[in-house]
């Protein structure tokens, strides 16, 4: 059906012939239908920073950096690159590129000189925004960057164009650009915990696949107030995404990630959902056992929902979770950045007597175990999980040969190995990369680290392979252990008799730091590149 205030607005969607809507028309609704509702609110505990902006502020600020992107030469399908922390500029910046129909490529905020360079050896961006924090480094390698043209500080830098002047002085309409379905939108670096960063390459559709299925999901409404803690850099932004398509709010802590932060923004705003990764609902739980955070010195009263990802949730942690919040509903997910991020598989609202499952696939995805050939196993076997739906990446960007590889027959090959249930329920085993073979044995981590995590010392905990001449490689454990607690390589060793099979149990364990990224996933290469030498 021809919407012609559709097209006068310059984002036409076109699906099988009709009017589609986007990221980017959703947010000119919101500011439309919602002009003074709260969209974002920002807190920095340390700089003392809480500002807040509308859907109608944030709507039209939007629309004004695309203008001003657009009249400095930045065209449909130009890079641009975004570096910095989480805030409400950044949102602003992203969505303004691709607004102008550019492509947005955030990057870690904790790259080195030499990451950025790579970044943008692949990317060829004609312009970098980044964070006044971070504008003085960049101006210092500028050389590195030759194909940039304009420098864009979200702040106030004397050698860069400043994002602020720059909206200041742009049109408020709406960008006539533009956009359909198949339009490139991100290209996103993959966090490397498995190798070397991956570009991955994400279409409109895609993003508002990853909307539609965490709106869904966690059953939001225009009431929902999210606490948004992963950093935007990463594809767990589709978390904050279904927040857009019913004009909600979320609240941004960027700063100070502690117990005491976590609780007391979720009473001051107030919040119902809060996705946590599994080291920040650790803290919270050795906290209230300790004494150091009350629940009853904060109204928690309006918070309906956890939800976890990024990683195995062991059950044990849940189980602990619902001895403190017994009502509270649970969910957990699993994506990856190849699949837009959250929700491709999820648990589900009510299913707590599966948890320790990645669940059912989410609205908009189907899933399979198969074997090496792409042929279904057994009910209960393991394989490896194959995801499809409108949320599969376009390509590995400039790298045809492990895009045909990972991508076969609309088929996303994940390279998580898992086993499905009687109910449909499917479970990580684990990373084919991550599979230890000891003494031709096959051990999957992710059971040895849900086993160990039980006991009450360990804080932390991952398994690795290690070299060993006779059985090629031997099970490794990597212990952190419960803060001002001792704990013994005996007490590991004979709990692990007392609850795994001989040929599972660790026969190394190392105490030590266990090293997560900041999107909460276990940094196995760092443990590799320490410890199996």
């Amino acid at each position: 059906m021809y919407n012609p205030e559709a097209k006068r607005r310059g984002h036409v969607l076109k699906t099988g012939g009709g009017v589609a809507m986007n990221l980017v028309t959703i947010i000119q609704r919101n500011g439309r239908y919602y002009p003074n509702d709260t969209a974002f609110i920002e807190v920095r505990p340390v700089s003392k920073v809480r500002k807040a902006a509308t859907w109608g502020q944030f709507s039209e600020r939007i629309n004004r950096f695309a203008n001003a992107l657009t009249h400095r030469g930045v065209k449909k399908g130009d890079k641009v690159l975004i570096f910095g922390k989480n805030s409400i500029n950044w949102l602003e910046a992203y969505f303004g590129v691709i607004s102008a129909g550019a492509w947005a490529v955030p990057l870690n905020f904790r790259f080195t000189d030499k990451d950025l360079e790579f970044c943008a050896g692949v990317a060829e961006p004609v312009a970098f925004i980044m964070e006044e924090e971070y504008a003085n480094r960049v101006h210092a390698v500028r050389s590195q960057f030759p194909m940039v043209r304009d420098y864009i500080c979200m702040g106030t830098f004397q050698k860069m164009l400043s994002m602020e002047n720059l909206i200041g002085d742009a049109s408020p309409a709406p960008p006539n650009v533009n956009i359909e379905d198949e339009d490139e939108c991100a290209l996103y670096f993959t966090s490397g915990t498995t190798g070397a960063p991956k570009p991955v390459l994400h279409l409109h559709r895609t993003m508002m696949c990853v909307a539609i299925n965490e709106m869904a999901c966690e059953h939001w409404d225009h009431s929902d107030c999210l606490l948004m803690l992963p950093p935007f850099y990463h594809l767990a932004i589709g978390h904050l995404l279904g927040s857009f398509l019913v004009a909600g709010r979320a609240v941004l802590l960027t700063e100070q990630i502690t117990p005491q932060t976590i609780f007391e923004n979720i009473s001051r705003e107030p919040v119902t959902l809060a996705f946590l990764l599994v080291p920040w609902v650790i803290d919270i739980l050795e906290a209230l056992d300790a004494g150091k955070l009350k629940k009853d010195d904060y109204d928690l009263t309006r918070w309906r929902l956890l939800y976890m990802g990024a990683q195995p949730i062991p059950p044990s942690l849940v189980q602990r979770w619902k001895e403190y919040f017994p009502h509270m509903q649970f969910d957990n997910t699993y994506g990856l950045s190849e699949s837009a991020g959250p929700h491709t598989l999820h648990l589900g609202i009510g299913n707590e007597k599966k948890t320790g499952s990645i669940g059912k696939p989410g609205p908009l995805w189907d899933v399979r175990i198969a074997n090496n050939d792409g042929e279904d196993v057994p009910q209960g076997e393991v394989g490896e999980i194959l995801v499809k739906g409108c949320g599969v990446m376009k390509e590995y960007y400039k790298n045809p040969e492990l895009t045909s590889e990972t991508i076969r027959d609309g088929w996303l090959h994940t390279g998580d190995l898992g086993r499905m249930d009687e109910e449909g329920f499917i479970y990580l085993v684990d990373r084919k990369k991550d599979l230890v073979i000891s003494g031709g044995e096959n051990v999957y981590p992710v059971e040895v680290e849900e086993t160990i995590q039980r006991h009450p010392k360990v804080r932390d905990v991952a398994v690795i392979g290690t070299p060993d001449e006779r059985l090629g490689e031997i099970v490794t454990a990597v212990i952190e252990p419960v803060p001002d607690s001792v704990l013994t390589e005996e007490e590991v060793n004979l709990y692990c008799e007392q609850n795994l099979p001989r040929y599972k149990r660790p026969r190394r364990i190392i105490f030590d730091m266990v090293p997560r990224s900041p999107t909460g996933k276990l940094e196995k290469p760092k443990l590799r590149e320490k410890w199996a030498r």
